[in-house]
Protein backbone atom coordinates (compact mmCIF):
# COMPACT_ATOMS: atom_id res chain seq x y z
CA UNK A 1 0.00 0.00 0.00
CA UNK A 2 1.29 3.46 -0.91
CA UNK A 3 1.26 6.19 1.72
CA UNK A 4 -1.43 8.83 1.02
CA UNK A 5 1.16 11.64 1.12
CA UNK A 6 2.10 10.63 -2.43
CA UNK A 7 -1.33 11.86 -3.56
CA UNK A 8 -0.83 15.36 -2.12
CA UNK A 9 -0.69 18.01 -4.82
CA UNK A 10 2.03 20.66 -4.52
CA UNK A 11 -0.34 23.20 -6.08
CA UNK A 12 -2.31 23.22 -2.81
CA UNK A 13 0.66 23.38 -0.43
CA UNK A 14 0.21 27.01 0.53
CA UNK A 15 -2.65 28.01 2.82
CA UNK A 16 -3.94 30.64 0.38
CA UNK A 17 -4.04 28.28 -2.63
CA UNK A 18 -5.68 25.56 -0.54
CA UNK A 19 -8.22 28.04 0.87
CA UNK A 20 -8.87 29.47 -2.58
CA UNK A 21 -9.84 26.07 -4.00
CA UNK A 22 -11.99 25.37 -0.94
CA UNK A 23 -13.73 28.75 -1.35
CA UNK A 24 -14.46 28.09 -5.02
CA UNK A 25 -16.02 24.73 -4.18
CA UNK A 26 -18.82 23.99 -6.61
CA UNK A 27 -19.72 27.65 -7.21
CA UNK A 28 -19.99 28.78 -10.80
CA UNK A 29 -17.60 31.68 -10.32
CA UNK A 30 -16.43 34.02 -7.60
CA UNK A 31 -15.18 37.56 -8.12
CA UNK A 32 -11.73 38.60 -6.95
CA UNK A 33 -13.03 41.02 -4.32
CA UNK A 34 -15.23 38.37 -2.70
CA UNK A 35 -12.34 35.89 -2.65
CA UNK A 36 -10.05 38.48 -1.11
CA UNK A 37 -12.57 39.10 1.67
CA UNK A 38 -13.34 35.40 2.24
CA UNK A 39 -9.66 34.49 2.46
CA UNK A 40 -8.65 37.63 4.36
CA UNK A 41 -5.85 38.10 1.86
CA UNK A 42 -4.17 41.05 0.23
CA UNK A 43 -4.43 41.61 -3.53
CA UNK A 44 -0.87 40.56 -4.33
CA UNK A 45 -0.98 37.26 -2.44
CA UNK A 46 -4.35 36.32 -3.89
CA UNK A 47 -3.30 37.31 -7.40
CA UNK A 48 -0.19 35.12 -7.16
CA UNK A 49 -2.24 32.18 -5.86
CA UNK A 50 -4.76 32.53 -8.69
CA UNK A 51 -1.96 32.75 -11.28
CA UNK A 52 -0.29 29.62 -9.90
CA UNK A 53 -3.52 27.62 -10.00
CA UNK A 54 -4.35 28.97 -13.45
CA UNK A 55 -0.97 27.79 -14.83
CA UNK A 56 -1.72 24.35 -13.36
CA UNK A 57 -5.06 24.34 -15.17
CA UNK A 58 -6.97 24.24 -11.88
CA UNK A 59 -8.83 27.55 -12.22
CA UNK A 60 -10.15 29.63 -15.07
CA UNK A 61 -9.92 33.42 -14.91
CA UNK A 62 -12.40 35.67 -16.70
CA UNK A 63 -11.88 39.42 -16.91
CA UNK A 64 -14.60 41.86 -17.76
CA UNK A 65 -16.56 44.82 -16.48
CA UNK A 66 -19.37 45.30 -14.01
CA UNK A 67 -20.68 48.63 -15.21
CA UNK A 68 -17.58 50.72 -15.77
CA UNK A 69 -15.45 48.90 -13.20
CA UNK A 70 -13.02 46.18 -14.25
CA UNK A 71 -13.68 42.81 -12.59
CA UNK A 72 -11.98 39.44 -12.38
CA UNK A 73 -13.92 36.23 -11.83
CA UNK A 74 -12.39 32.87 -10.91
CA UNK A 75 -13.87 29.41 -11.50
CA UNK A 76 -12.52 26.00 -10.53
CA UNK A 77 -12.01 23.75 -13.56
CA UNK A 78 -13.07 20.10 -13.57
CA UNK A 79 -9.38 19.18 -13.43
CA UNK A 80 -8.84 21.49 -10.44
CA UNK A 81 -11.90 20.24 -8.57
CA UNK A 82 -10.83 16.63 -9.07
CA UNK A 83 -7.25 17.34 -7.97
CA UNK A 84 -8.48 19.20 -4.90
CA UNK A 85 -10.80 16.35 -3.88
CA UNK A 86 -7.90 13.89 -4.22
CA UNK A 87 -5.67 16.16 -2.13
CA UNK A 88 -8.30 16.52 0.62
CA UNK A 89 -8.93 12.75 0.72
CA UNK A 90 -5.19 12.17 1.12
CA UNK A 91 -5.05 14.67 4.00
CA UNK A 92 -8.00 12.94 5.66
CA UNK A 93 -6.30 9.55 5.34
CA UNK A 94 -3.08 10.92 6.81
CA UNK A 95 -4.92 12.57 9.71
CA UNK A 96 -7.13 9.62 10.60
CA UNK A 97 -5.57 7.07 12.91
CA UNK A 98 -4.69 3.78 11.28
CA UNK A 99 -6.46 0.75 12.67
CA UNK A 100 -4.24 -1.95 14.22
CA UNK A 101 -4.89 -4.15 11.17
CA UNK A 102 -3.82 -1.39 8.79
CA UNK A 103 -0.73 -0.70 10.86
CA UNK A 104 0.28 -4.36 10.82
CA UNK A 105 -0.29 -4.63 7.06
CA UNK A 106 1.85 -1.56 6.48
CA UNK A 107 4.52 -2.67 8.89
CA UNK A 108 3.99 0.40 11.00
CA UNK A 109 4.93 -0.04 14.62
CA UNK A 110 2.96 1.59 17.35
CA UNK A 111 5.00 2.37 20.41
CA UNK A 112 4.34 4.12 23.66
CA UNK A 113 6.84 5.92 25.81
CA UNK A 114 6.41 6.33 29.51
CA UNK A 115 7.87 9.31 31.30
Amino acid sequence: MVHPRHRLDDAFQTPVRFSLMAALGTRDEVDFRTLRELLESDDSTLSKAISHLERAGYVKVTKGYAGTRPRTWVTATAKGSSAFRTHVRALQEIASPASPTDSQELGWRLSSHSS
